[in-house]
């Protein structure tokens, strides 16, 4: 069985690795999709992938910042690992502290155990799916659950602080009493697992690995991670892009709001 105690404490290495060059005044290239990379990321990737592999040598490790491996060799793999070494680039750039690590295994086509570490506060989300999510910080270690946001409360809703979604107002009508919590990188999954937020939907595309660990978390808390047909999303793709999802406590609750209707009108998947 994965040890999750050895995930977090690799996390936790490549934490003190990022946050070294964070206290720099470190350079910023752009890979060719424009997106930002920095030292922070090539340093975490060496030092999760060179621990994962020591520890799980006949477990393959697909991560942002290692080498593309294409379909034709990856789809045959059973399991294997799933990594983000720096969640929320854009966000250590800013200097504004919203950036995790993001580790995940998928089985088949499914993340079935996740952890997300937060640097800039050392809190760490580990789980597995069907046997639950915890959250690990100063004050211990507890489990965390997510559940649908009581009636008469505002419905909190979590959006990417750095990435804009299209279409999002026609969402954001369907439930006239919210509140908008924006937030960088994977930390938006936690909020949800942990009960902090209710809704997360994410509208434009995302990368598999900014998705496996975070989706890992919300199952294994009690929610769902869908696309605007209501199924989960599936890992290990011919093309590792994600469509538009949905990250909330129920799919009972996403029908009942009429959230997934909409977004089918919408086009959105």
């Amino acid at each position: 069985m994965i040890d999750l105690d050895f995930l977090r404490g690799l996390t936790a290495e490549a934490a003190e690795a990022i946050l070294d060059v964070y206290e720099t005044d470190f350079s910023v290239e752009h890979k060719e999709d424009h997106s930002p990379v920095t030292l922070a990321d090539r340093r975490s990737h060496e030092i999760i992938s060179r621990g994962l592999k020591a520890r799980y040598p006949r477990i393959p490790v697909l991560s942002e910042e290692g080498m593309t491996i294409p379909h034709h060799v990856r789809k045959d793999w059973q399991r294997f690992w799933l990594v983000d070494p720096l969640d929320g680039t854009k966000e250590f750039v800013k200097k504004n502290g919203e950036f995790a690590i993001s580790i995940a295994l998928i089985d088949g086509h499914t993340p079935v155990l996740g952890v997300i570490a937060i640097p800039m506060t050392g809190v760490v989300f580990s789980a597995r799916v069907g046997e639950g999510c915890w959250k690990i910080g100063g004050d211990g270690r507890r489990e965390v659950k997510t559940g649908d946001p009581p009636e008469g409360r505002p419905v909190r809703i979590t959006k990417s602080r750095s990435h804009p979604s299209p279409n999002m107002e026609a969402i954001l009508a369907l439930m006239p009493s919210h509140e908008l919590i924006a937030m960088g990188s994977a930390i938006k999954f936690c909020k949800m697992a942990a009960g902090e937020a209710d809704f997360y939907p994410r509208l434009g595309h995302t990368w598999e690995w900014d998705t496996a660990a975070g989706q890992a978390l919300v199952v294994a808390a009690g929610g769902v991670m869908v696309d605007s047909t209501g199924e989960p999303l599936r890992y290990n793709k011919p093309t590792l892009l994600n469509g538009p999802y949905f990250v909330a406590p129920s799919l009972d609750w996403l029908e009942k709001t009429g959230i997934l209707e909409t977004a089918r009108s919408l086009d959105v998947g």
